[in-house]
């Protein structure tokens, strides 16, 4: 009897190795990736998919600041929902298995904090005139010295996948789902009721860990370059984490062993999920197969 098991597909399987997303590269690459997602609904478990879309949404961006004296710049939720639609096209095509796309609205909190002090940087370096062009615009750049100037925006953690019980009776009739792309689109509540996109991006990890319950996963697989989280990273002492408790790996990451901007997140949304009572998995997509069974990779169970 398989599993229903959600996949967090990272940016490595949507680009080149070098991380060129050009339309020829990012087709290649989800059409490996979907070798291995179809070996699993093959083997019998029941998949749903979610993935990130930094370097496309930055494709976007750009296309934004380059085209901003002819046309007005899109908003950064729709750059979020275009990359949902563009990035499931290409899911369902290579994929090759009954499936759809539910283009996603993630929920978070107007007063996240996050949005008094936006961190997350999107997009390309631009020099300091062109940033405060932009700036100009409404918009939030910083010096990121040696580089240049980048956008930032909030990252408000998400609290309820709006769109989750679409995916999950689309699941129900046999689909198999690619729902929450780039950690899906954020809306806030008004005080009126009426929901509305705001310039943000949510964590695809974080968006995960949120998502496999309402989809009722039994197992998150985090999907990454690595076969395995590691302990120790880039000092002598360092191994590669097997099955571990919760609390075990709480430790390390309070110990600060996982990066903030790397394998953190990760580590974050395993917790969140294991937490619950779930599996979750942090491996490589050519490992996910025998992860399931425990043979390779992080599994932290609660």
């Amino acid at each position: 009897m398989g599993e229903r098991v959600l996949i967090a597909l990272g940016g490595n399987a949507m680009t080149a190795p070098d991380g060129s997303a050009s339309p020829v590269h990012q087709r290649l690459a989800v059409e490996r990736a979907m070798k291995h997602v179809s070996a699993l609904i093959d083997a019998g478990h029941e998949v749903v998919l979610t993935h990130g879309n930094g370097p496309q949404v930055g494709n976007l961006l750009l296309k934004n600041q380059i085209a901003a004296s002819v046309v007005p710049p899109v908003p950064l939720d729709w750059c979020g929902a275009q990359t949902q639609a563009t990035i499931g096209v290409l899911v369902l095509n290579s994929l090759g298995h009954r499936s759809v796309v539910v283009v996603t609205r993630t929920l978070v909190d107007a007063e996240d904090p996050a949005f008094l002090d936006p961190v997350k940087p999107i997009g390309s370096y631009f020099g300091a005139e062109e940033a405060r062009r932009f700036e100009e615009l409404g918009e939030t750049w910083r010096e990121f010295p040696g580089k240049g100037w980048r956008r930032v925006v909030a990252s408000p953690a998400p609290l309820e996948i709006l769109d989750a019980p679409a995916a999950l009776t689309l699941m129900e009739a046999g689909y198999t789902v690619v729902v929450a792309g780039g950690g899906g689109v954020p809306v806030v509540r008004l005080p009126s009721g009426a929901l509305t996109g705001v310039e943000a991006v949510v964590d695809k990890d974080a968006t995960a860990a949120v998502l496999a319950p309402a989809v009722r996963a039994t197992v998150l697989v985090l999907a990454t370059d690595v076969p395995a989280a590691v302990a120790g990273f880039g000092t002598p002492d360092a191994r590669p984490i097997g099955r571990i408790s919760v609390a075990d790996m709480r430790t390390l990451l309070d110990a600060g062993h996982f990066g903030s901007g790397s394998m953190g997140p990760k580590v974050e949304a395993a917790l969140r999920f294991a937490g619950t009572g779930g599996r979750a998995v942090i491996t490589s997509l050519e490992n996910i197969g025998e992860a399931l069974t425990g043979g390779v990779g992080t599994v932290v169970e609660g």
